[in-house]
């Protein structure tokens, strides 16, 4: 295999690479889909913090609430009910004024309040219920806070849903830019001729597929870690952040140059890869949902690329800390090898008997 005949087909390939639409689709979609999560799950519009109340005794501090124009009041009758929608993240803080608060409050008594905060629930959030608590708690009493606030925390603290989406962006950035761009470029170049062509020249298969796999390689991770920085998760270890793109670019590329040797035209490109949607989407609905089983995830081989670039780049882990899925990831890339290489001959006959 030549060097400068592989760099002769990747030149050509980057010069064209842009005229495809699946090239453009790759560069805007994780900015749209990023504009999309984040109006409609993220920072850009944060909902009022959500606080539901049981009031046992007609509380001064509900009436007060109520007033409130920042916050979202909901009226409970269970203090049950109150603790279930807490911990759904229906709410992010509930409240229970027992009977007689205020009479004891003014009397100078401590009484027990109870406060309940939402693991899921945003910091911002949490911080303004309890200290609004807190301050309608004083203004009862007319000076500093008579009571014990009682706080209780369910569940894990989560990641708010607008990063826990981050994961589909990024998987989205490697699918099209990476098994979407070099698979399209191979079948194009098939149904044109123009890959028939290149191989009567000294041009060898393994240098164009080597020289596709090099082009998406870098575009997807160049797509990938776009996607991360509009999300604001490259973290401070960028470094290793990138070298697990990268891993995760290879195989995603490998994929890519699998079905296009597959892919006889267009039609059964897009056939395979509808087919296999879901297969490869899989993964990332774990993210989202982070109580669901986890080693489900580890039967599809997308999630040996995003697990390693969520603990790096969202949980900012280290490199050392995800090595095995590093590992598996790159021998799943290793073991397609030989199974591109060989399919890429049965291609090359094809094309050769139907000259």
């Amino acid at each position: 295999m030549s060097l400068s005949r592989t760099w002769k087909v990747l030149r050509k390939d980057l010069a064209l690479g842009p005229r495809s639409p699946f090239f453009l689709y790759a560069i805007f979609l994780p900015v749209v889909m990023t504009l999309i999560f984040q109006v409609a799950f993220g920072s850009l519009f944060n909902p009022k913090p959500r606080l539901g109340i049981v009031d046992e005794g007609e509380s001064q501090i509900t009436a007060s609430v109520r007033d409130m124009e920042g916050i979202k009041l909901t009226l409970l009758n269970d203090a049950a009910e109150l603790k279930k929608q807490v911990e759904a993240n229906d709410l992010d803080a509930g409240l229970i004024l027992p009977p007689a608060f205020d009479t004891s409050v003014r009397a100078g008594e401590k009484p027990e309040l109870q406060f309940f905060i939402g693991g899921e629930s945003y910091a911002s959030n949490r911080i303004i219920l309890e200290v609004t608590a807190i301050d309608l708690v004083r203004e009862i009493e007319g000076g500093s806070a008579p009571v014990e606030v009682k706080v209780e925390s369910f569940g894990k603290a989560g990641l708010p849903i607008s990063v826990r989406l981050v994961p589909i962006i990024v998987f989205y950035a490697l699918v099209i830019a990476g098994i979407f761009v070099p698979g399209s470029s191979l079948v194009e170049e098939k149904e044109q001729g123009t890959l028939m062509a290149m191989l009567v020249t000294p041009v060898k298969t393994p240098e164009v597929l080597v020289a596709k796999w090099t082009m998406g390689t870098l575009f997807a991770s160049v797509m990938a870690i776009v996607a991360l920085a509009l999300n604001s998760a490259l973290g401070a270890n960028w470094l290793e952040v990138i070298a697990v793109v990268v891993v995760a670019a290879a195989l995603s590329t490998t994929i890519g140059l699998l079905v296009g040797v597959v892919s006889k035209d267009s039609t059964v490109l897009f056939g395979i890869v509808k087919g296999s949607g879901i297969f490869l989407f899989a993964p990332t609905i774990f993210y989202i949902f982070p109580d669901w089983p986890q080693w489900i995830a580890k039967l599809f081989p997308l999630y040996w690329i995003l697990e390693p670039i969520w603990v790096v780049s969202i949980n900012s882990g280290s490199i050392s800390s995800v090595r095995t899925e590093l590992l598996i990831a790159v021998a799943i890339t290793v073991g397609l090898v030989p199974i591109v290489a060989l399919l890429a001959k049965r291609m090359q006959a094809q094309m050769a008997s139907a000259s």
